[in-house]
This record gives C-alpha cells, structure tokens and sequence, in this order.
C-alpha cells in the first residue's frame, strides 16, 4: 500500500515529507488515521525485521553445533 503511493510520488525531495504525504493521501487527509497507519506499518516492519535476525541466530547456531564435533575429531588427529 505504502510502496505503491511512494512510487507515484515524483518529487525527489525530502524522503520523511514524501512519505507524510503518502500516508496523508491514503489516509484522506486524516492526519490521525496517516499516524496510525505510519506507526502500524513501522511496527510491521520492526516484526518482520526481528523475526529473520531470529531465523538467521537459529541457523548460525545451528551450523556451529553441527560443525563442532566434525572440528573436535579433525582436531584430534
């Protein structure tokens, strides 16, 4: 939803104001209704962003668990 208002915005300005004006846009003008789209989306965001930071710590865990013995043995000879 977002994305696509900010591809249709052609001013190469400031990106905070381009990205107000969108929100405003969906938003019909409501500036309360663009704040609470902008915080949902933002929060959204920050979800996603955590949850692949998660996914990657599990398969580095992962990876150093199963590389440690195969270390371990070369280690050993």
């Amino acid at each position: 939803m977002l994305t696509q208002a900010i591809a249709a915005q052609t001013d190469h300005g400031c990106p905070v104001d381009a990205i107000s004006r969108a929100y405003l846009g969906i938003a019909g003008g409501d500036a309360g209704i663009a704040l609470r789209c902008a915080i949902a989306d933002a929060l959204s965001d920050l979800m996603d962003a955590e949850r692949r930071t998660r996914e990657r710590s599990r398969l580095i865990s992962r990876g150093y668990i199963r590389a440690a013995p195969e270390a371990a043995s070369k280690a050993e000879s």
